[in-house]
């Protein structure tokens, strides 16, 4: 009652203009149902009620009021699903007749139809089995499903659909029956049937009528209501094949759709029963092996039915598979390509599908999977050599599936692969080198080298090498038996490596580089064996822990691999055990690799035994390889530190705290200029102090709590070591480590008081390549902080905001992510204890943490006293304001952007320069109707510094601009800008305008709409840095405040930034030298006469007299009569410098001839020999004052070109066009 009450309460409060009907009707039903004194208004009410006015709206032959009708069916709808069953099969003669006009008539309206399909699928759900066998030609639940079979096929597609779904729901509610299928469902099959064989018979070439379609998606709705009857189905795939052979990629998704809903239906215990008598008849209609159209149709329905079958009855499968797997081999014998294609992906579905996994974990032997390898051997004969591709593809599949229980029934397929390999004509080499790799992961390598050995140590005549192995040995080992390599792999590697010492000191030979990268491969292989090996206990002895001990000190270029191998050892058996087990307790060895927990916990037990000297080993290598070599090395002594008891993790611990102690003690901070030295030179080792600090850092996550007090006092130590700044920042990597682990977060809440305290101090002693350590330290405890005290915030938040101009990038964003880290703190609430803050009085009262106190304390720097404090504070506000701006009260916000509209009027780059990227965030995402009170005083603030150049503040404000336009119109920010800059806003305006009719032209949807991918790596960044302004391609900063992005945002980067090299004439550029970086530049360097020319451009213009020349639209924004402004930087200039220097180097510059005359050649091509000289001493007639007009056609002012210099000497009479022939520029 209560799902019938929830849907009526919708009608009684509708949110759509058509539904007010209803309601209508609705409420006077209820009224009626009052007047009768009814008090409870059960379904049955409401059926009786809505029963009797149907026929006030729908008579037995016509619909009589249309509306009244909708809204009637509507609510009939509605309730008869919770009316009880008796009643409905009652009454079902009175409310058939009532609803079949509307379910006749051509000219009911859909939303009548789709409720009248409602009411009927409701009437024949309650149905009985007596009542299902009243013959058709009655009035009775089969005529009526009958009727429902037709408007399936209806061309309206939601009334199409709505019958479709009554007819699937009616025919999965078979009332109770020794048959499996519904009483009609023959009939329902024999319809839809008929139907789609007469339409697709009408169906010529590759026409269809639309109704074929909606005849299957009707076949769907039958077939998906508990499966096709089982006497119908021969008829069912037949067609469904040959509808499948279309060309119409719709027809055949349609036929797929209808066998998959086929094989759905049947995967239930009940229904299943079907399943073989469909499998049957799809195997019966076995195609053509020569019919590539219908082929590959039915492999790919035999995929899917014997994969549903392996799902209902795996045993049943898995023992038809080797006929059928056979059956199907002899396809890709086929010439054709989607043949062979098709059968090996139906083969390598049936290998994943039908052999059961429980079969790879078995000790049996089974004689199905022989017949299945034998089949696969067969497939490697030259009869099937076409189709080799697809055979390696069926093997590497099998190989996957079957795992370890590949051998022995695979074995000849290894040698045949193999073999094949060896040979020199053959071109599938590296499709069989896949091969073998799956077969050495499946099998193991030792199973592999015994049936293709190595042959590389004492190779007999007639044995084949196969040194190729190597490689697929090293990228495919694993789960295999460790005692292998040290039976075959190490004495290769002696026997290779004797070879290298039989040549002495002689020059190095080829073969001696063979035998040497011999042995680099033969190591390789070493982690694939130490991959979840089967014999560790067995094989991991003191022996070969020394043998590796002894490669780790003597054979640098193996340390990589030999360091991977022992972290392989460990984290593979942490793996298992971390497995989940099965809710039946049984462990899965198949994902487990054959190696039980218990097991996996003994390998981890003997592996720790060994953890004192390994770790010795390891710390001795790390201490004798370069620090940018030393990463593996780190990453294997932390997977042995994570197993180590913790009685050795201290004794090592005292080790090496002791010697960093005594290291500390003796050790001189190196000076600038040694380590100016060493970093010239190159190569050099670290102090030994650093790089004891490194071996704590990696110890301290796993140490116990006791130890983490000694651990403690050698950080407040070192973080007091001014005169090394790279010790000071190892040492701030402490507090981060040990946030790591459990014990370290619980020494850190218990010691944080004392920690703060330690930090604070030592900020006067902290050097500038520790400050984003020392930040991400001071988040460490911050997010540790009680909410009963927060002092620490205030106390630590003016080096978080004077981190937020660090040059350097990692520091900022550190600096950034700690300042929402601690926004969020204070909005979690708390108290902000501030006589505990240094500085404070001790009687300050303490205040609640809130947003608001916590933007009050970042505005704090606002009145610094210096501007880079000023700039820091605007720039942190900026990032918080952007985090938190939807959770902040208005007024503050408002206050904050009076503020900075304020510093907009500062004299102060630096200053300005933050407050730009303050206002940009205000302008894209603060309240609208906020700022627009704001543009007033906002706009003509910016546009003051439109005029600034330097620092690209000129780009920035445009983009500014731009953004403004875009949020809240042209004509709002247009108003406000001051009329000497309004030629600003009609370029920005010409410029968006001249975008619009391009992409319009072009058919495209404006540039603007367009959804970009997002090249920033948090919304902020973006916020602050991205530009879709053209002036910002040119114009963003290379040294941002807020990031130092430089031009990211920009078309520069996005075509990649370049960088230039200016070398001087006389020698190269020395990258060696520290000076170097002056030489680089971001922008293309002049040539020395284009140099000359740039400054010529710079200087006034003069006539002969020494009279200043001043042009008319000589101006920032004005070019000629064009008024459409450019607002490019430095456009102008590089046009000049282009010209001058065309016109000094083309084939037409001006020469010195004999007696220093001026020579130059003529324009025509014809005349390109003849040359003319010309007395540079007697001006050309009719030349006075430079840049006189020129009575010539070229031009009004005789402009060569954009930023050209103009009124240059011309020769002849200027008939030429301006830059064409017939004129010289001298």
């Amino acid at each position: 009652m209560s799902s019938l009450e929830a849907k009526l309460s919708k009608v009684r409060n509708p949110h759509q203009q058509n539904q007010k009907q209803i309601t209508v009707v609705l409420f006077a039903v209820e009224d009626i149902l009052r007047e009768q004194g009814t008090t409870e208004f059960t379904p049955t009410a409401y059926f009786a009620a809505l029963l009797s006015l149907l026929p006030q709206s729908i008579s037995q032959t016509d619909i009589v009021d249309a509306g009244l009708a909708h809204s009637l069916v509507y609510l009939l709808d509605l309730v008869t699903p919770f009316c009880p069953a008796p009643l409905l099969r009652s009454k079902f003669t009175q409310i058939l007749v009532h609803l079949a006009p509307a379910l006749t008539n051509p000219e009911a309206e859909a939303p009548l139809l789709r409720a009248a399909i409602g009411c009927l699928e409701s009437l024949l759900l309650a149905q009985d089995g007596p009542a299902w066998a009243i013959p058709q030609k009655d009035v009775g639940p089969r005529r009526a499903l009958a009727g429902l079979l037709n408007l399936g096929m209806d061309d309206r597609p939601k009334v199409r659909k709505r019958a479709q779904e009554a007819v699937t729901n009616v025919l999965k509610a078979a009332p109770p029956s020794p048959s499996l299928d519904h009483p009609t469902a023959e009939m329902c099959a024999v319809a839809v049937l008929g139907s789609v064989v007469d339409l697709a018979r009408k169906a010529t070439g590759g026409q269809h009528d639309p109704r074929l379609i909606h005849a299957i998606q009707l076949m769907h709705a039958v077939a998906a209501a508990g499966g096709w009857p089982s006497a119908k189905i021969e008829g069912l795939v037949e067609v469904l094949l040959n509808i499948s052979r279309s060309s119409n990629e719709f027809l055949t998704m349609a036929a797929f759709n209808v066998f998959e809903a086929i094989f759905e239906s049947v995967m239930d215990e009940v229904t299943s029963a079907k399943l073989p008598r469909i499998i049957e008849a799809i195997s019966e209609l076995r195609p053509s092996q020569t019919d590539s159209q219908l082929l590959p149709t039915w492999l790919a329905v035999i995929s899917r039915g014997y994969g549903v079958y392996a799902a209902v009855s795996s045993t049943t499968a898995f023992t038809l598979l080797p006929d059928l797997y056979a059956q199907i081999s002899t396809f890709l014998e086929s010439p054709a390509h989607n043949i062979r294609t098709s059968s090996s992906q139906c083969l390598i579905s049936l290998i994943a599908n039908c052999i059961p996994d429980e079969l790879v974990s078995s000790k049996d032997s089974s004689p199905e999977l022989h017949k299945i390898a034998q089949a696969t051997t067969n497939l490697l004969s030259v009869r099937y050599q076409s189709a080799w591709p697809e055979v390696f593809e069926t093997i590497i599949a099998l190989f996957d599936k079957l795992r370890w229980k590949a051998h022995p029934v695979m074995d000849d397929i290894v040698r045949i692969v193999g073999d094949l390999r060896a040979k020199e004509g053959f071109q599938g080499k590296k499709e069989a080198d896949v091969v073998l790799g799956h077969a050495v992961a499946a099998i193991g390598a030792p199973v592999v080298l015994s049936i293709l050995p190595l042959n590389m140590m004492h190779q007999k005549p007639g044995q084949t090498g196969r040194a190729w192995m190597l490689p697929i040995l090293r990228d495919y080992t694993a789960n295999t038996h460790l005692a292998h390599f040290l039976s075959e792999m190490v004495p290769l590697s002696e026997f290779m490596f004797q070879r290298i010492l039989d040549n002495g000191d002689a020059e190095k030979t080829m073969e001696t580089k063979i035998y040497e990268t011999i042995i680099q491969q033969v190591w390789s292989i070493l982690p694939g064996y130490c991959t979840a090996p089967l014999d560790l206990i067995e094989s991991f002895d003191q022996s070969f822990a020394e043998l590796l001990a002894n490669v780790l000190y003597k054979q640098t270029e193996l340390r990589a691999d030999i360091c991977k191998a022992l972290q392989l050892l460990v984290e593979s058996n942490q793996a298992i055990i971390a497995v989940e087990v099965e809710e039946s307790g049984e462990e899965d060895l198949v994902v487990q690799q054959r190696i039980t927990k218990n097991q996996a916990r003994e390998n981890i037990a003997l592996l720790a035994s060994f953890t004192p000297n390994l770790l010795a080993v390891l710390f001795n290598v790390y201490s004798q390889t370069l620090p940018q070599y030393r990463g593996y090395i780190l990453k294997c002594i932390n997977a042995y530190l994570s197993i180590a008891p913790p009685e050795e993790l201290v004794g090592t611990f005292a080790k090496v705290t002791t010697m960093l102690e005594g290291s500390l003690a003796e050790s001189v901070a190196p000076t600038q200029a040694e380590r100016e030295k060493k970093k010239a030179v190159g190569g050099s080792m670290p102090p030994v102090a650093h790089t004891l600090m490194d071996l704590v850092i990696t110890i301290s996550p796993y140490l116990p709590t006791q130890s983490y007090t000694q651990l403690l006092s050698i950080f407040t130590v070192v973080i007091n070591k001014r005169d090394d700044p790279q010790l000071q920042k190892k040492a701030y990597k402490v507090i981060s480590r040990m946030a790591e682990s459990e014990n370290g977060k619980g020494v850190l809440k218990a010691r944080i008081t004392d920690l703060q305290k330690v930090l604070l101090e030592s900020a006067e002693t902290a050097t500038a390549p520790t400050r984003r350590d020392r930040l991400e330290a001071v988040a460490c405890l911050v997010d540790f902080l009680d909410g009963s005290d927060l002092s620490f915030i205030p106390s630590a938040l003016s080096e978080v905001v004077m981190g937020a101009k660090e040059v350097n990038e990692r520091a900022r964003t550190t600096a950034f992510d700690l300042l929402v880290s601690m926004g969020n703190k204070m909005k979690a609430g708390g108290t902000v204890v501030n006589s505990r803050i240094p500085g404070m009085p001790a009687d300050a009262p303490s205040v609640d943490a809130t947003l608001e106190e916590y933007f009050t304390m970042v505005s704090a720097g606002l009145a610094g006293s210096t501007p880079h404090m000023i700039s820091a504070s605007i720039t942190a506000l900026t990032r918080v304001l952007f985090q938190y701006k939807d959770e902040l009260n208005l007024e503050l916000v408002e206050e904050m952007v009076t503020t900075m509209d304020l510093f907009l009027t500062s004299k102060n780059r630096e200053i300005v320069r933050s407050v730009l990227g303050f206002v940009k965030v205000c302008i894209i995402s603060l309240d609208r109707g906020m700022m627009t009170k704001k543009l007033p005083t906002l706009i003509p603030n910016l546009m003051v510094w439109s005029h600034e150049h330097k620092a690209h503040f000129r780009a920035k404000v445009k983009h500014m601009i731009e953004r403004a336009i875009r949020r809240f119109g042209y004509n709002q920010v247009e108003k406000y800008v001051p009329e000497e800059d309004k030629k600003l806003v009609i370029n920005i305006r010409k410029t968006r305008d001249r975008k619009k009719r391009k992409s319009n032209a072009e058919g495209e949807k404006e540039p603007t709409s367009r959804k970009r991918q997002s090249q920033f790596a948090s919304e902020f960044e973006e916020a602050i840095y991205g530009s879709e302004s053209e002036a910002s391609d040119a114009g963003s900063d290379d040294g941002e405040e807020m990031g130092g992005h430089g031009q990211r945002g920009g078309k520069g980067t996005a075509k990649g930034g370049k960088q230039y090299i200016m070398e001087d004439s006389d020698e190269p550029l020395d990258l060696l030298d520290k000076r170097s970086l002056a030489h680089i530049s971001s922008t293309k360097p002049l040539k020395p006469r284009a140099a000359l020319a740039n400054k010529l451009k710079s200087q006034p213009r003069t006539n002969d007299s020494g009279k200043l020349i001043i042009r008319e639209g000589d101006s920032d924004y004005e070019d000629g009569d064009n008024d459409d402004v450019d607002m490019g930087e430095g456009e102008d200039i590089g046009a000049a410098v282009s010209a001058y220097v065309q016109a000094i180097t083309s084939k037409h510059a001006v020469q010195r001839g004999q007696r220093n005359r001026i020579k130059f050649k003529k324009g025509g091509k014809e005349d390109e020999d003849e040359e003319m000289e010309v007395d540079d001493e007697k001006p050309a007639k009719g030349k006075g004052v430079v840049g006189a007009k020129s009575p010539g056609k070229g031009g009004g002012e005789g402009r060569g070109g954009r930023g050209v210099r103009k009124g240059r000497v011309q020769k002849g009479r200027g008939r030429g066009h301006a830059g064409n022939r017939g004129r010289r520029w001298v």
